[in-house]
C-alpha cells in the first residue's frame, strides 16, 4: 500500500460566497515564510517517517514508512504561491520520501483559470507537477461574478490551452451545481463547453448550504445578499446532477466515485486513498493524516502554523486513535462513495472477529431497509448506492449509521 501525500495552501484571492473551508485573503508576503514552513515541517518528518507527536507526552505515536506515488497540492489556491516556492516544496518531499518512479507518480496542483500563465505552467511541468485540477464551477459569467470568482469564461478556455501547450496532459476540471442565478439552460450550456474541452477528468458537486459559508448562513436566514434568493432548488439541482451524470456517461467517462469522473486510465489515485481508507499525510495549516490507526490535523490558522514551525513546538491540533466501529463508520460511508461498492464479505470477516457482530447485523438490518426503498443494492457479494439514488446519499448514510 503506497503513501499519499498532501500539501494544503490556505490562501486565495478573494472568499467565494459559497465557501466553507479554512482559508483566507492574506499578504502575498505571508506566502514565502509559509512555504517554507511547510519544506521545514516535511524535513521533520525525516526520510519518509512522520508521527502524531501530539501523543508524545505519554509516549504513543504511530508511524509507518511507506513508498510515496501520489502528492496533491490544496487548498486554497496553491497556484497563488511562486513557481520556486512549489518546486522547495517538492523538492523537499523527494529528499525525505521514497519515491516511485516519475513515469508512475501523480503530482497534482489546484489552479484557479485566472492564476496560470505560459510561465508559471512550463515551471509547474518542469518541477514534476502532471495534473492540473482547474476550479472552473461554471461557464457562465453572471454566475461566475454571484459567487465571488474572479475568473470569467474566456479565462478557462485560455488557461486550458495554456496549460495544453506547456504539456500537461492531464486535467481535472470542477463544475458546482446549484450556483445562485443557475438555470437548466445555464447548466446545459456548461456542461456542452466542459465537454468540448474534454478534460481528462471532471467533478461536478452540488452546492452546500450551511452555516460555513457566506451564501449558506444567508440563505438559511432568509436573506437576499450573495445572491441567495437566487439559488435553484434542490430538486433543479438534482435534475442538473443527473443530467450531468447521463452526459458524462455518454462522452466516455467513467462515474467512479459520487462527484468524480474520469476517462479511462485517469481515475485520481490520490483522492482514491481517502475513500478507500488507505495511509496519507498532510503537511501545512489544517492539512490532515492517516495512518490506518490514527487521524491527526494541524492547527487551520496559517500564521499561527508558520510560528509552530518558527518556534519548533508542534503543529498538532487534535490527534484521534480509531476505534474499532469507528473504522467501521468510515468502512461504510467511504466505501459507499464510490460507484463500484464496498465488498461486504470482507467487512463481515474483517470487523465479525473485532467484537462488532452485533453491529454489523444491525447494519445488516438497516440495509435490508435500505435495499426496500430501492436507495441500496446488493451485485453479487458488493454492496452500493442504487445509481438513480445518488443524490439522496447523505440521507442514506445517516439511515446506515444511525
Amino acid at each position: 500500500m503506497a503513501l499519499g501525500i498532501y500539501i494544503q495552501v490556505p490562501f486565495c484571492q478573494t472568499k467565494c460566497t459559497y465557501c466553507n473551508f479554512h482559508t483566507g485573503v492574506v499578504s502575498r508576503d505571508r506566502y514565502e515564510p509559509y512555504a517554507n514552513a511547510v519544506c521545514s515541517e516535511i524535513e521533520a518528518a525525516g526520510n519518509g517517517r512522520l508521527k502524531s507527536d501530539a501523543v508524545g507526552e505519554s509516549g504513543g505515536g504511530s508511524a509507518v514508512k511507506l513508498i510515496v506515488d501520489t502528492i496533491y497540492f490544496g487548498g486554497g489556491t496553491p497556484s497563488l504561491l511562486a513557481p520556486g516556492a512549489l518546486a522547495r516544496i517538492l523538492d523537499a518531499l523527494h529528499a525525505n520520501f521514497r519515491m516511485v518512479d516519475e513515469g508512475e507518480r501523480e503530482v497534482t496542483l489546484e489552479a484557479d483559470p485566472e492564476t496560470i500563465t505560459a510561465e508559471k505552467a512550463a515551471a509547474w511541468h518542469e518541477a514534476g507537477f502532471n495534473r492540473i485540477s482547474l476550479g472552473a464551477q461554471s461557464f457562465d459569467d453572471r454566475e461566475l461574478m454571484a459567487a465571488g470568482r474572479m475568473h470569467r469564461r474566456a479565462d478557462i478556455y485560455t488557461a486550458v490551452e495554456t496549460l495544453r501547450r506547456a504539456e500537461i496532459a492531464n486535467i481535472s476540471m470542477d463544475l458546482i451545481a446549484g450556483l445562485p442565478h443557475q438555470t437548466w439552460e445555464s447548466w446545459e450550456s456548461s456542461v456542452d463547453e466542459l465537454l468540448a474541452l474534454r478534460p481528462e477528468h471532471v467533478s461536478i458537486y452540488m452546492l452546500e448550504i450551511d452555516e460555513g459559508s457566506r451564501l449558506g448562513k444567508e440563505s438559511l436566514s432568509g436573506g437576499w445578499r450573495y445572491s441567495a434568493g437566487a439559488i435553484p432548488s434542490d430538486d433543479a439541482m438534482a435534475e442538473f446532477y443527473e443530467s450531468a451524470c447521463a452526459r458524462l456517461a455518454e462522452a466516455g467517462y467513467e462515474h467512479y466515485e459520487i462527484s468524480n469522473w474520469a476517462l479511462p486510465g485517469f481515475r485520481s489515485r490520490h483522492n482514491l486513498k481517502y475513500w478507500r481508507r488507505e495511509p496519507y499525510f498532510g503537511f501545512g495549516a489544517g492539512a490532515h493524516s492517516f495512518d490506518v490507526q490514527m487521524r491527526w490535523a494541524n492547527v487551520h490558522d496559517s500564521a499561527r502554523y508558520v510560528a509552530c514551525i518558527e518556534q519548533g513546538t508542534s503543529t498538532r491540533e487534535q490527534v484521534e486513535a480509531l476505534t474499532t466501529e469507528q473504522a467501521l463508520d468510515e468502512e461504510l460511508f467511504l466505501g459507499l462513495r464510490q460507484l463500484e461498492g464496498i465488498d461486504f464479505t470482507h467487512i463481515e470477516r474483517a470487523y465479525g472477529s473485532n467484537g462488532q457482530r452485533a453491529r454489523i447485523e444491525a447494519v445488516r438490518e438497516r440495509i435490508n431497509a435500505l435495499r426496500e426503498q430501492g436507495l441500496v443494492e446488493f451485485d453479487g457479494n458488493r454492496l452500493r448506492l442504487a445509481p438513480d439514488r445518488l443524490t439522496v446519499s447523505n440521507e442514506v448514510f445517516e439511515a446506515l449509521l444511525e
